[in-house]
């Protein structure tokens, strides 16, 4: 049975709108149809490493067969096609300089918890870049217990650097 998803998007490497269309443009090999996709973004680095390029955010709306694992794979078969490196490889720096990251956001109505993933998405209330565009594909949204979305988004603070940047990506249906 098909659920209704969403997928942050992030890139701070290379063209980086480019990279966030190639990410959407991929993801129905993957058995994942992007339905709408956000404006995108430019944000200021978060994390544990502040020194590095701004990130270009998006978000987009999904349809899939896929449960959550299967959708969380399809993400990082997306990120390895487009030539992230992961936890294993000698390149890879936690919430360092990326060209594209893929995170599952929401899935269906229900929370998932399993070793590799958690949803909602640990952080989909408490970061500004992943909220703006959330809401702007769809303002009523909530999490499975009924949290609003744009109630969490009023709770931030200021201070984390969110700039409309562009038009909305290129949806894939």
């Amino acid at each position: 049975m098909s659920a209704r998803g969403f997928l942050g998007l992030g890139s701070n490497v290379g063209d980086r709108r480019a990279e966030l269309q190639a990410a959407v443009d991929l993801l129905p090999a993957h058995g994942v149809t992007v339905v709408r996709c956000s404006s995108t973004y430019d944000t200021d680095p978060v994390g544990d490493v502040l020194d590095q390029p701004s990130f270009l955010n998006a978000c987009v709306e999904i349809q899939t067969d896929l449960d959550p694992i299967g959708l969380l794979d399809a993400c990082k078969a997306v990120e390895r096609e487009r030539g992230r490196a992961h936890e294993s490889s000698p390149d890879y720096v936690r919430h360092g300089p990326r060209a594209i990251d893929v995170d599952v956001l929401l899935l269906g109505d229900e929370p998932f918890e399993h070793p590799r993933l958690t949803l909602p998405h640990s952080q989909v209330t408490s970061r500004r870049f992943v909220l703006v565009p959330l809401l702007e594909l769809d303002f009523d949204l909530a999490t499975p217990d009924g949290a609003s979305l744009a109630d969490a988004l009023a709770q931030l603070p200021l201070d984390e650097g969110v700039r409309r940047e562009g038009v909305p990506l290129r949806a894939t249906v």
